[in-house]
């Protein structure tokens, strides 16, 4: 069954550009991957992915595109198969695209309205070796949206998008997998949105350094730092400048597909945060509200 294989890039519009692109290049850790019709784009240097975060011009904030790799064109044409079957609002058809690093996608809304791509053959970037202690982030690690029906959306990434469920907290919030990471994408209910983007780091040393750096320039940690119990990740949650939620995250669980078996963790303080030392919480985050841009396409 063709599947979705991975997290490529997150876009989005705001209304103070050099605010955040200046965030993710000189704050997060990200380096300058080129321009492109306006857009910044911003890789990590410890993964080939060309780059991870897309950023606009436009004085109302939103999500422009979610988008996800598939291994081979042959995916993407049955993957959009699936999509259309099931129901969804197709933006345009599996095409070759001319956003940076080209490839071969096509771009559909969620029922819920949020914008996604599913992509192959996009040209990849240079990565090198990431060393403890420079605390800057290696890859998109997960990605945590909001639905209003959870459950239905828990099975459309399920049935639809080949993802596996990896675990339940309580019966509110799904993890689910793509590959041998415990979690790619991960689902709560509430309005459609985007909750955050979270980071891979090389360690847990390095997740420490990076709050330090992140604190020395003046963006303080919201919640954390801290372990979940789900993927036995270590956190750390930020803002950006535009207000988006970000995560520094370590040594999230590695599972083997034909061995591991979902569990349902009930849901308590010391399972949202396993060492219980962290500042904030959940309530610290901020309040999830429909996506601005919800069923209109980006054009970009």
């Amino acid at each position: 069954m063709s599947r979705v294989s991975e997290i490529r890039h997150v876009g989005y519009a705001v209304a103070d550009l050099a605010a955040e692109a200046a965030f993710y290049r000189d704050v997060w850790g990200l380096e300058e991957a080129g321009e492109k019709d306006g857009m910044l784009h911003f890789a990590t240097q410890g993964h080939d992915e060309l780059y991870v975060v897309r950023l606009r011009q436009d004085a109302v904030q939103r999500i422009d595109i979610i988008t996800l790799a598939a291994d081979s064109r042959a995916d993407v044409d049955a993957l959009h198969a699936r999509v259309a079957a099931y129901g969804c609002q197709i933006v345009f058809a599996p095409r070759d695209l001319d956003t940076l690093g080209g490839g071969y996608g096509f771009r559909f809304f969620s029922k819920d309205g949020l914008p996604f791509e599913i992509s192959s053959d996009v040209a990849r970037g240079t990565a090198r070796e990431l060393t403890r202690w420079e605390g800057i982030p290696l890859k998109i690690s997960h990605i945590v949206l909001h639905s209003p029906d959870h459950q239905e959306m828990v099975r459309f990434f399920t049935d639809v998008l080949g993802f596996r469920v990896s675990d339940w907290l309580g019966d509110f919030m799904c993890f689910l997998r793509c590959n041998s990471a415990h979690h790619r994408i991960a689902i709560l209910p509430g309005p459609p949105c985007l909750n955050h983007v979270a980071y891979d780091m090389l360690g847990v040393d390095d997740m420490m350094r990076g709050i330090h750096r992140l604190k020395l320039k003046g963006t303080d940690i919201r919640w954390g730092p801290g372990r979940h119990t789900a993927g036995n990740n270590t956190f750390s949650y930020f803002t950006t400048p535009g207000g988006f939620a970000v995560e520094y995250t370590s040594e999230l669980e590695e599972v083997d597909d034909a061995t591991w078996e979902a569990k349902v963790h009930p849901p308590a303080p010391l399972v949202m945060d396993q060492w219980g030392i962290g500042v904030g919480g959940p309530q610290t985050m901020p309040h999830p509200a429909p996506d601005a841009g919800l069923f209109q396409p980006a054009g970009v």
